[in-house]
């Protein structure tokens, strides 16, 4: 049974965030909200946690393409390789944000992901979001919650998405209603910024 927690995004609970992220290292799933849909995550250094999502997504891990949620911008040369001052401007004026770049990674992406070439960074505008990934202290693996009802793409309310989850997670966080529009993802890893999907997020960057 997963359990319920209410956060709020003004004045996240830094216990809560605190207990939220060892359950993170411990190998958990939690739904949690960013500033576009809620998402469905875990420590990006947890294979198991990370095969789970897989499993649940009905995908191969190595070839899934989950959001590595980072705190800041600091994170980036963790997992993208040298990137150029033009890209680092459109990173830099856009996230925090409601949007995915597509990078190039490097050799440090964990081993369960070391063949893809490429990584897509989010930097969400959401102070749980950035609170839960400074408390863990390194990205959180995320994947949007899709919906099954052909006209509501994304469930936005808390408490719906923890009967629906509730034996797949550990925890969901209820940080209020959520947004019902996808970030808006870009593609930067060619000489010009490529739109793969328009969500949230204003595509002239």
């Amino acid at each position: 049974m997963a359990e319920l927690i209410k956060i709020y995004e003004e004045n996240p609970s830094e216990k809560d965030l605190k207990r939220i992220a060892k359950i993170l290292k411990d190998g958990g799933l939690i739904i949690y909200p960013t500033d576009t849909v809620y998402g469905l995550g875990c420590d990006i250094n947890n294979t198991k946690a990370l095969e789970k999502i897989a499993r649940i997504k009905g995908v191969k891990l190595e070839k899934a393409n989950f959001s590595f949620i980072c705190k800041d911008l600091s994170n980036l040369s963790e997992y993208v390789s040298q990137i150029n001052s033009a890209t680092f401007k459109i990173l830099k004026r856009n996230l925090p944000g409601p949007y995915t770049f597509i990078l190039p990674g490097n050799n440090n992406l964990p081993s369960v992901f070391k063949k893809k070439k490429t990584v897509g960074i989010r930097v969400p505008a959401n102070k749980i979001a950035q609170g839960l990934v400074a408390q863990l202290g390194n990205p959180i693996i995320s994947t949007s919650i899709r919906d099954e009802d052909d006209v509501i793409e994304y469930t936005t309310d808390p408490e719906l998405i923890k009967e629906k989850w509730d034996k797949l997670v550990d925890v969901v966080i209820d940080g209020g209603f959520g947004d019902n529009n996808p970030s808006t993802v870009i593609d930067l890893t060619q000489p010009d910024p490529e739109l793969i999907r328009e969500g949230k997020g204003n595509i002239e960057i």
